[in-house]
């Protein structure tokens, strides 16, 4: 930690500090306790964010309060007569001489010789002490937020057994939805031009003797079984897409971005052997959120990135638009969601009002 950030650092957990004594029954309801912990954990350089017990939520608030007003006190005792020290040196003789500034706290300062002698002597001091133990201590306190509003292995592992027990329901609900779906789809599309496709050939062979009508019936026949072939293409699409399997996860992206309606950069590095499962998470993901981009957001270009680090296949979707996406409003973003669930896989939604807005897809693609 710089020196200059370390001496924001700690004179923001004095002013953190003040007003978490007086708002502390305020800084127990669940929401503002976790957007208020959330704060200091970035501040202190964690941009991570588990959940953690209100047990912990106190533990830190206890701990900032006893360390971050004593810390903060002296980064702003030793920033002031940094400044005391300064005017010392050069504005002392604007002050009274009933009431002259002082150095060294008791040190009246009466001529240049006092003002340029022992204001050096105080900044230099200072300025060590600045130097020497402003980045220790703000060090030490981040430190210490990040070790209190991070949960233990412990915790961790608890909280991912309840997740996958949580995305096993999710995803053998949505498989369920999935088969209905597909079910649904072929019965009312394909299956209905198909019975319909048999009858009139069952009625062109009872109608032999009548060569009008039979071609009029055959050509019927083509025409439905054409368009039983256009339902069952659809349906196949919504299980894997067939572009996955022409061009590949990147060339398919490139596709999806380019009928998208807007003007959207496409950049995919080198991704390597990606399961096909993985595959069809990330093409419906980017489908989705360009989707949501052109009806929703406003915005006038979007950029699609795709990476691979190790096992881990990271998709981000951005967008220049109005922001406030809320999943809630919508099923999209939340199938996703159980979609990449269901391969240890995370979506990630920060939309602020007034944007930008940015969807980030990560899924391990290693082989199993």
């Amino acid at each position: 930690m710089t020196r200059r950030r370390a001496t924001a650092y700690l004179l923001a957990i004095l002013g953190t500090a003040v007003v978490s004594l007086p708002g502390l029954p305020v800084l127990c309801l669940p929401g503002v306790r976790e957007r208020w912990a959330r704060w200091h954990l970035r501040l202190a350089g964690d941009r991570r964010w588990h959940p953690v017990r209100f047990r912990r939520h106190l533990l830190w608030l206890t701990v900032h309060l006893t360390t971050g007003l004593p810390l903060g006190l002296f980064a702003l005792l030793v920033a002031g007569n940094l400044v005391t020290a300064v005017i010392a040196m050069t504005l002392w003789w604007a002050f009274p001489a009933e009431e002259p500034v002082t150095l060294f706290v008791e040190v009246p300062v009466a001529g240049w010789a006092t003002a340029i002698g022992l204001g050096t002597v105080q900044f230099a001091v200072l300025a060590a002490v600045t130097y020497g133990t402003f980045p220790a201590l703000a060090g030490v306190h981040a430190r210490v937020t990040r070790w209190a509003l991070t949960p233990s292995e412990a915790e961790r592992l608890a909280g991912r057994v309840a997740d996958l027990t949580r995305t096993r329901a999710d995803v053998l609900d949505a498989h369920g939805a999935e088969l209905r779906r597909i079910e649904r789809d072929l019965h009312d599309g394909a299956q209905a031009r198909l019975v319909a496709v048999a009858m009139r050939l069952a009625v062109a062979r009872q109608a032999a003797g009548d060569p009008d009508l039979v071609n009029r019936l055959v050509a019927e026949a083509h025409q439905g079984t054409e368009e039983a072939m256009v339902e069952l293409r659809t349906v196949i699409r919504t299980i894997y897409p067939p572009i996955l399997a022409d061009r590949g996860l990147a060339g398919a992206l490139v596709a999806v971005a380019a009928r998208s309606g807007l003007p959207t950069t496409v950049d995919v590095s080198d991704l390597g052997r990606v399961p096909a499962a993985v595959q069809t998470v990330a093409y419906f993901a980017v489908t989705e959120a360009l989707s949501n981009v052109t009806r929703h957001s406003r915005a006038t270009r979007a950029g699609v990135r795709a990476s691979r680090h190790g096992d881990l296949l990271t998709v981000t979707v951005t967008d220049d638009g109005a922001g406030g996406t809320d999943e809630a409003r919508g099923t999209g973003l939340a199938g996703i969601r159980r979609r990449a669930g269901a391969l240890d896989g995370t979506l990630t939604v920060c939309s602020p009002m007034g944007g930008p807005t940015e969807i980030t897809l990560e899924v391990p693609c290693s082989e199993r």
